[in-house]
């Protein structure tokens, strides 16, 4: 069957499916770590970091979304739980305790990995040709990249 068939259709490939995934995944995670972050920033920058941690989790829970309802559409099987979520992941949890400068430094990291992942992914919904999710994941790279440029800014970077 071409690929162009298989999209017709509504499938994707195991490859497309498991980038897809891996996302959900590292979204869910990040959400997790961001919410941490959130509660337990401490000192001069409290209140804009936990603003800004506040706009993130809730920015990764709407890509947690997107990418699982954009699964769905093409016929993959979104991950749905924590115990996936860490099986699937590329990402660390938060493991101890970090001042806001590790905190942000870990994001900028975090993001940098994912905007790498995504390009990846753009690749492989291109060369199945599913413009849509090339498009879905084009957006979320950009929009990445600014967060990292403002984290690394607040680092003085």
């Amino acid at each position: 069957m071409s690929n162009l068939t298989q999209q017709a259709q509504g499938n994707t490939t195991d490859e497309l499916q498991q980038i897809l995934n891996t996302q959900v995944a590292n979204w869910s995670v990040l959400g997790v770590k961001l919410h941490h972050y959130h509660w337990y920033v401490k000192g001069p920058q409290f209140y804009v970091l936990h603003e800004k941690f506040e706009e993130l989790y809730n920015t990764a829970a709407g890509y947690v979304d997107e990418l699982a309802e954009r699964m769905l559409a093409i016929g993959g099987k979104p991950a749905a739980s924590m115990a996936q979520y860490l099986k699937l992941t590329t990402l660390q949890e938060v493991s101890n305790e970090n001042t806001a400068e590790q905190m942000v430094g870990q994001l900028v990291a975090d993001f940098e990995k994912i905007a790498g992942e995504l390009k990846s992914g753009i690749e492989a919904a291109n060369q199945e040709g599913d413009d849509a999710t090339a498009d879905l994941l084009t957006g979320m790279v950009s929009d990445v990249q600014k967060h990292s440029w403002m984290l690394n800014a607040f680092l003085g970077k």
